[in-house]
C-alpha cells in the first residue's frame, strides 16, 4: 500500500461526519449488545423442576462468550478496514490539494513569464521601429 505524505488542511476542507451515520451505527453496536446480554441472562436463568426446556449445560456460557468475541473481531476487522480506508482517502485528498496549489504556481508563473515576454515584445518592436524612423531620416536628409 502507498504511504500518502499527510499535509496541512485548512479547515474547510475536512469532511462533516453525518451524525445519521453515526447514530446509526451506535443504534446497532446497542442492538447487538442488548441481543447477547438477553441471551447469557436466559441461559442463566434457574430451572424449575417443571421445566421442560433442558438444563443449562456448561459449554452454552463458553458457546455464548465465544459467539461474542467472534461478533466484536468481526466488528474489529471491519472498522478497522474502514479506518484504514479513511486514512488512504484523507491522505489522497491531502496529495490532491497540494498537486492543486502547485498546478495554480506553475499557471501562475507561465501567466508571469507571459506577461514579461510581452512587454520585451513591446520594447524590442518599440526600439526597431525607432531604429527604422531613424534610418529612414538620414536617407532622406
Amino acid at each position: 500500500m502507498n504511504v500518502m505524505p499527510k499535509l496541512e488542511m485548512e479547515s474547510t476542507d475536512a469532511p462533516e461526519v453525518d451524525n445519521n451515520d453515526l447514530a446509526a451505527v451506535s443504534e446497532v453496536e446497542a442492538g447487538i449488545r442488548d441481543f447477547v446480554r438477553n441471551d447469557i441472562a436466559y441461559l442463566r436463568r434457574p430451572m424449575s423442576m417443571n421445566a421442560t426446556e433442558p438444563a443449562l449445560d456448561p459449554g452454552a456460557e463458553a458457546t455464548v462468550t465465544n459467539v461474542n468475541s467472534l461478533i466484536q473481531r468481526v466488528a474489529g476487522n471491519s472498522l478497522s478496514e474502514i479506518e484504514n480506508l479513511i486514512s488512504q482517502l484523507e491522505g489522497l485528498r491531502d496529495l490532491l490539494h497540494a498537486e492543486g496549489q502547485r498546478v495554480q504556481r506553475e499557471i501562475s508563473g507561465y501567466a508571469q513569464l507571459s506577461q514579461a515576454a510581452m512587454k520585451s515584445t513591446r520594447m524590442i518592436a518599440d526600439n526597431v521601429d525607432q531604429w527604422k524612423r531613424n534610418a529612414d531620416g538620414l536617407r532622406n536628409g
